[in-house]
């Protein structure tokens, strides 16, 4: 655990001390995110955090070449150099998006040319187990096709769910962290191979975000863009078929039949989940491409309620984080019962999602 806490440090300070220097080349090179009707900020700003995310994860994985206890991790170096390719290339292909907006079947197919990097060094998603049905090993070509429209929707999630300041990072953060603990639950039963590349980069990702968040939080001073927010769908990607997509082992079934590993990462981003599900609807009813930004999420239905920009992002926040108790606790304790107190939680939370507003209101009216 201490060889990995070591690649999250090194990730968050190398992150971190990218940020200011992007910021300065992003507004001299005139790569600023302008105000405009489908977004909340109201002042140009940097646009180039994707970058600082990218090198911090790189410099995560970077020292962890160097700690004894990874060494099993980098044996087989293949499936870190697949990471690290795939990274680059939907790292670039949101570039190049941020800085000349090309169109949305170039962004895809930037996005199937990451998938396919996976899939070149077998990262692929080989054991599919589904909820009810049972468990299937998928053949090589079906197995590289389900990896490649994994790592898309991976992307796509949270490019979408990138519309307000700090949502994207922090949910991306909470959810790798769960992921790695997840991971290396199953590290420390002997269940999954030291050499699985799946914690790793749970771990680099979730310390990247960390990082990022003080320059990115309300109000931010730099955006990560969507080089920042598809690289790091890829990350999730990858580290969720790393473990979960690649072992066939009946743990994480034992808790609770449904966790299928796969299901994991989908429980966790249940909400970020939903939300791009109905904006993929909302936006095929009204005949618009999928494409194209609206102010319609759940982020900014928050807002209508009456949450502040901070707060609607909170509440997001502590959605993903009471999904992620739900998933952790059967996973370490072998036992379902977390399912009252988790459910109280969600029961406070969603009350407070729905009525905080008008009682704040009100609250101020008297005062």
């Amino acid at each position: 655990m201490a060889s990995y806490l070591t690649v999250m440090v090194v990730a968050v300070v190398a992150t971190a001390l990218s940020v200011p220097p992007l910021r300065i080349v992003s507004r001299r090179s005139g790569a600023m995110a302008h105000p405009s009707d489908r977004s909340v900020h109201a002042q140009p700003t940097p646009l180039l955090g994707g970058t600082a995310l990218l090198i911090g994860v790189l410099a995560g994985l970077a020292a962890a070449w160097f700690l004894d206890d990874l060494d099993a991790v980098f044996a087989t170096p293949g499936n870190v150099v697949g990471v690290v390719t795939a990274a680059v290339v939907m790292w670039l292909t949101g570039l190049v998006d941020d800085l000349r907006d090309i169109s949305p079947p170039a962004k895809v197919a930037g996005m199937v040319l990451s998938g396919s990097m996976l899939t070149l060094v077998g990262l692929t998603i080989i054991y599919f187990r589904v909820p009810f049905v049972g468990f299937t090993v998928l053949p090589p070509d079906l197995s590289a096709l389900v990896t490649v429209v994994w790592v898309v929707g991976m992307a796509n999630l949270v490019n979408l769910i990138d519309g307000l300041d700090g949502l994207a990072a922090g949910i991306v953060a909470i959810a790798s962290g769960a992921f790695f603990l997840y991971g290396w639950e199953l590290l420390d039963e002997g269940i999954l191979d030291p050499s699985n590349v799946g914690p790793l980069v749970a771990i680099a990702t979730a310390g990247a975000c960390i990082g990022f968040l003080p320059f990115n939080f309300n109000p931010a001073s730099i955006f990560m863009g969507d080089s920042g927010a598809l690289m790091l769908g890829v990350l999730l990607a990858s580290s969720t078929i790393a473990v979960g997509g690649q072992s066939d082992d009946p743990f994480s079934g034992q808790s609770w039949f449904f966790f299928a590993p796969l299901v994991l990462p989908l429980v966790i981003l249940a909400v970020p989940l939903i939300d791009t599900l109905f904006a993929i609807l909302r936006r095929a009813t009204k005949r618009r491409g999928v494409a194209t930004a609206d102010k319609e999420h759940l982020h900014h239905r928050l807002m209508d309620l009456g949450h502040g920009h901070r707060r609607a992002v909170l509440i997001m926040w502590a959605w993903t984080a009471v999904l992620s108790g739900f998933v952790l606790f059967p996973v370490y304790t072998g036992r379902g019962d977390a399912i009252v107190p988790i459910g109280l939680a969600a029961l406070g939370l969603l009350l407070f999602t729905l009525f905080a507003p008008t009682l704040i209101r009100r609250a101020a009216a008297r005062g």
